[in-house]
């Protein structure tokens, strides 16, 4: 069985983020075989081309797209910002994209989940962070659909599931992401 290395990236920074719990219960759930690796992000400055155009590429960005480069797979989890992605997970999106012909997301696996306190889950977030990832060339798992509404009453306060059927279910996308990674993984 080949360990492969899953990046985790969540779209919020604040420090009890509901995405950043969801992300810490699905990892728990990951087989021996996926390793989480979460990505810090509230770090990035703000994509600039300019940057990488003039040689003067911040450290934080090079590095970012180093740890990037050794994932096998990439699962993101996040809220939702005015109906489409946070502008911290869209930087992080647009820097490991540069420069051109060195996009980090082509060809390797990805999925992704949107949780939100709201009855609508952060659906239409989960939509654009696809359309996204797609032109990025990211094989993007396309079911099951993990959108959490009412998040909140989903996790303990210790963490993990408080509730045994969104667990199970979670289970069934983590076994559905496994082989998705193993399917796209060189």
């Amino acid at each position: 069985m080949v360990n492969r290395k899953i990046g985790i990236l969540i779209g919020s920074a604040r420090k009890q983020a509901f995405s950043g719990q969801v992300a810490r219960a699905v990892a728990a759930q990951f087989p021996e075989q996926l390793t989480p690796v979460f990505m810090e992000l509230e770090h990035l400055p703000m994509y600039n081309q300019d940057y990488d155009d003039e040689g003067t590429t911040p450290e934080s960005w090079t590095a970012f797209r180093e740890t990037l480069k050794g994932c096998d797979g990439f699962l993101f989890v996040t809220p939702e910002h005015n109906r489409s992605l946070p502008a911290l997970l869209k930087n992080a999106i647009d820097i490991a994209s540069r420069p051109y012909g060195q996009n980090c997301w082509s060809a390797k696996p990805a999925a992704v989940i949107s949780a939100s306190p709201g009855k609508l889950a952060g659906i239409v977030v989960g939509y654009h962070l696809k359309q996204v990832l797609s032109l990025l060339n990211a094989y993007v798992l396309p079911q099951p659909e993990v959108a959490l509404g009412d998040v909140h009453t989903l996790l303990k306060p210790e963490g993990g599931w408080a509730n045994p059927d969104t667990e199970a279910f979670v289970a069934t996308f983590v076994r559905s992401f496994t082989r998705w990674v193993e399917r796209f993984s060189k």
